[in-house]
């Protein structure tokens, strides 16, 4: 006679094999494992306002001034005024409510444990979290110290670092307000065809590089170019001290189109090594540095920075770590450090 199967002996097969696949998944993936520590204080690095988080420890701006100008200055510049596009830490006091407001930590920031922390996990750019603590609480006592937040000889620690007051401190609130929803217009709507961009985040990013003479009285795209470069110039002087530096328009010297076409991409990307010999990269500019190099050929030297490099004389990523970046842009890059470098 013909039996129907177990159906109860079925079930506890089939949850079986369920369970030991899932085991040999966890086996494999390591799920279900407690978080040792160790594991735990890996990820566990936030500092809170109160000073949470700090380890112990302290720094003073006197130390910190050099491992500023090792770890940090080929970006932020020696005085904190930024170079190119990277961030300006000092100065800006009194222009958060300008049409452009230069948001540096003494000028916006509201906590000094948030520099701390940071600089902590994030800098320097190309090798995050390699500073120790002692590195970390000189720096930050450095940069507070050009914010004019506390003395030279302030010996910042742990125990007060939660206690220094930041100038923008008191604009930072909770915003309590309720949320709501904005009603969906249907009728006399406007048309978006006729909106034209007006300006950028409230005039904080430029946009002369979108609209010719949008963003300035310049008469022409080239205009608007030489404009931003002058108001950087200003701002720099304003905090560096020096002469702001005649502009002559001066063509670069004897490069090839593209090298010119690569220049963009090396202040953009490559300069904070290439420009300070960071991870021992070439410096641009020093043709000892690159002779070796370029004895070898366009094509190794360009397939070192398109695939990566490691060696006696150095280390870099593939691209330099900017994966975003198109081959050509990068082989463009290359030419222009190599022609600069003559």
């Amino acid at each position: 006679m013909f039996k129907l199967p177990n159906i109860f002996a079925v079930t506890l097969l089939g949850a079986a094999l369920v369970a030991g696949s899932a085991q040999a998944e966890g086996s494999k993936y390591n799920f279900g494992a407690p978080a040792s520590a160790e594991e735990i204080a890996g990820w566990d690095i936030d500092i809170r306002p109160d000073g949470m988080g700090l380890p112990v420890g302290s720094g003073n701006a006197m130390d910190g001034e050099a491992e500023y100008e090792v770890q940090c200055a080929a970006c932020h510049g020696v005085f904190g005024e930024g170079e190119g596009r990277w961030p300006v830490l000092v100065g800006g006091e009194g222009t958060l409510a300008d049409e452009r407001p230069v948001k540096t930590v003494g000028s916006y920031w509201p906590y000094a444990s948030t520099l701390f922390d940071y600089i902590r996990r994030a800098m320097p750019f190309t090798a995050p979290m390699s500073l120790s603590d002692q590195q970390v609480y000189d720096i930050t006592a450095y940069v507070l110290y050009m914010n004019e937040i506390i003395e030279e000889d302030f010996e910042l620690s742990n125990e007060n670092l939660a206690g220094v007051k930041m100038p923008n401190e008191a604009n930072f609130f909770v915003d309590d307000r309720p949320d709501v929803k904005n009603p969906r217009c249907m009728a006399d709507c406007a048309d978006p065809s006729t909106m034209m961009l007006a300006s950028s985040l409230a005039g904080v990013t430029p946009i002369g590089h979108f609209v010719e003479g949008a963003d300035a009285p310049a008469a022409s795209h080239e205009g608007q170019h030489d404009l931003e470069a002058q108001k950087e110039a200003e701002r720099k002087a304003d905090i560096t001290g020096e002469e702001v530096a005649a502009s002559h328009g001066a063509e670069p010297a004897a490069l090839s189109a593209q090298a010119q076409a690569g220049e963009a991409v090396y202040k953009g990307a490559c300069f904070v090594c290439h420009d300070s010999g960071l991870a021992g990269a070439p410096k641009t500019g020093d043709a000892a540095a690159w002779a070796d190099r370029v004895g070898q050929g366009m094509d190794l030297l360009v397939s070192h920075a398109l695939e990566g490099y490691s060696g006696s004389t150095g280390v870099m990523p593939p691209k330099g770590g900017r994966m975003d970046l198109s081959d050509k842009a990068v082989t463009d890059a290359v030419h222009f450090m190599v022609e600069s470098s003559h």
